[in-house]
Order: structure tokens, then C-alpha cells, then sequence
């Protein structure tokens, strides 16, 4: 992940007051365990004027008609999952306003990790641990293993 893009990303968030959770493995890097990623995932308060908050921020990074094409009606749908792949950059942003029946925006417990001046709203090591801990992904069980090493193995 190219990470002057992530802080970009990161401050345009910041700057137009989008209500979101940094979770995945960019989350565990901003814990300090660190893992391979090509990709940003964003937990999103579900509202529309958060989705157009999210679209201006997109803005700020990215020069692309097609963030307009970002709707509302489809993240807040049956569906709510989009990812956003950016022309000419490597970084996709994967955004949810929830993960089926197992989670929404207000299951998530998080922390306000500072990048330099950016604070980043951060899924908790206990939150990052519940999302993960019951996937079938053999990347998930490997990221739970790092996160009870490096925070105890009573993370739950």
C-alpha cells in the first residue's frame, strides 16, 4: 500500500467529518502489527449525507468523475458493500455500512489512532479480533495469531 496515499486518504476523511472505522490490515498497522495489504477498508456510517461527506473526500485524493457514480441508495441497499478503485493508483478502498447480520457501523469499537496530525478512527484489537476470529479466510486466522501475539491471547 502506498502510504502517502493512505494518509491523504486519511486527512481528506478528517477534513470532511466522515464517520467511518479504519478496520482490515490497515487497522492492524496502525496497531503496530503489520501485514501485507493493496487496500483500505472503511466502515461506514450508514446515512447519505455521510456517503456524500465520503464522495467529497474521495474528491480531495482523487481526480475521477467516477466517484460521482458512488450512490447512497446502493451502500445503504441490500448490498452495502462498494470498492473504489482509483485510475492510475494501486490503493483500492473497500467501503461497508455493514457485514450481514454480524455487524453494523455502531458494533464497532474503536480507538482514535494519530497519524502525525490525522486522527484515524481505528477498529479496536478486540473488534479487529471479533471480525476476523470465525472467517473461513486463512489470512484471518493468521492475523488473529498476530494480534493475541502481540496483545495477549485473552483478546476476544
Amino acid at each position: 500500500m502506498d502510504h502517502t496515499r493512505f494518509v491523504e486518504l486519511m486527512r481528506a476523511l478528517h477534513t470532511h467529518d466522515v464517520e467511518y472505522v479504519l478496520f482490515g490490515a490497515a487497522a492492524m498497522g496502525m496497531h503496530g502489527v503489520v501485514r501485507a495489504t493493496e487496500d483500505v477498508d472503511l466502515f461506514l456510517r450508514p446515512a447519505i449525507d455521510n456517503v456524500d461527506r465520503l464522495k467529497r473526500a474521495f474528491r480531495l485524493v482523487w481526480n475521477d468523475p467516477c466517484i460521482d457514480e458512488i450512490s447512497a441508495e446502493e451502500l445503504l441497499g441490500d448490498y452495502p458493500a462498494l470498492r473504489y478503485g482509483p485510475p492510475d493508483d494501486a490503493l483500492y478502498v473497500d467501503v461497508v455500512t455493514r457485514l450481514g447480520e454480524a455487524f453494523g457501523y455502531d458494533d464497532l469499537e474503536c480507538d482514535v489512532i494519530h497519524l502525525g496530525e490525522i486522527p484515524v478512527r481505528t477498529a479496536s484489537v478486540r473488534t479487529l479480533v471479533r471480525m476476523k476470529r470465525d472467517t473461513v479466510r486463512a489470512k484471518d486466522r493468521l492475523d488473529v495469531e498476530a494480534l493475541r501475539e502481540r496483545f495477549g491471547e485473552g483478546i476476544e
